[in-house]
């Protein structure tokens, strides 16, 4: 790789996320041809030798993607100082050192992605590409047909307010129940926009991200996504870090 952003080359690796590698390097833990690095502006080129922690890093050869039914009760994260279970306790059987795309929170079940290929968590976690995540909502009361236009046209969370969303009942009889598609990823944006109008969450799942969805999949199973699934996304799998 000849001149090539050391987060990008980290994340070609498999250490992590641009972003996550952003932050090895500001703790001081990349090393280049000996050397540490603490600044963003570092590029690599073909024979240097990257280290993190003292380890050894080169270029993942084999892209993953991963589809992961997360369930309730599992942090989305690489590790977790607490000690709690993570997304990657339930595909050991990986070969590759994976980390997830994105985040679910804690009390949130359903779909979310696991990989090793730093250009296709740039790609589904930056708001500019449009990829929708769908989730089912259960209120604690009935949800009104005012309300599910507010919750679409966009409502304030604390000081942000929410891009257009796509709001449906998910059954015609069934009033508490809700189908929400947003096109990005606040903290806990989903609870919040019902919080905002005093609803409260009984249960909340993600069901498709993009136009990929799969109700064959039980909580903490997970499978491959194909390429074409992948392509599906509008993200070139072919193109290199």
């Amino acid at each position: 790789m000849e001149g090539i952003r050391l987060q990008k080359y980290m994340a070609a690796c498999g250490v992590a996320s641009r972003r996550k590698a952003e932050l090895l390097i500001n703790e001081g833990r990349v090393a280049v041809n000996g050397a540490v690095i603490t600044g963003q502006g570092h590029s690599v080129r073909d024979g240097d030798v990257v280290t993190v922690d003292g380890r050894i890093i080169t270029p993942e050869k084999n892209k993953v993607y991963i589809l992961l039914n997360k369930p309730r009760g599992v942090v989305s994260t690489a590790n977790d100082e607490s000690g709690r279970k993570t997304v990657l306790d339930f595909v050991k059987g990986a070969q590759e050192r994976l980390y997830p795309v994105g985040r679910l929170d804690y009390n949130t079940s359903g779909l979310i992605m696991l990989t090793n290929d730093g250009g296709f968590t740039k790609y589904m976690t930056h708001p500019s590409h449009n990829v929708g995540k769908t989730y089912t909502v259960t209120a604690d009361r009935d949800v009104s047909a005012a309300d599910i236009a507010r919750l679409a046209d966009g409502i304030d969370i604390g000081g942000y307010t929410t891009a257009k969303a796509g709001v449906s009942y998910l059954e015609r009889d069934n009033k508490r129940t809700i189908k929400i598609t947003i096109f990005e990823g606040r903290n806990r944006q989903v609870r919040r926009m019902m919080e905002a109008l005093d609803y409260g969450v009984r249960s909340l799942r993600r069901t498709c991200i993009g136009n990929i969805c799969d109700n064959d999949l039980r909580e903490g199973e997970w499978r491959n996504l194909s390429s074409d699934e992948i392509r599906g996304l509008g993200y070139d799998i072919e193109q290199r870090p």
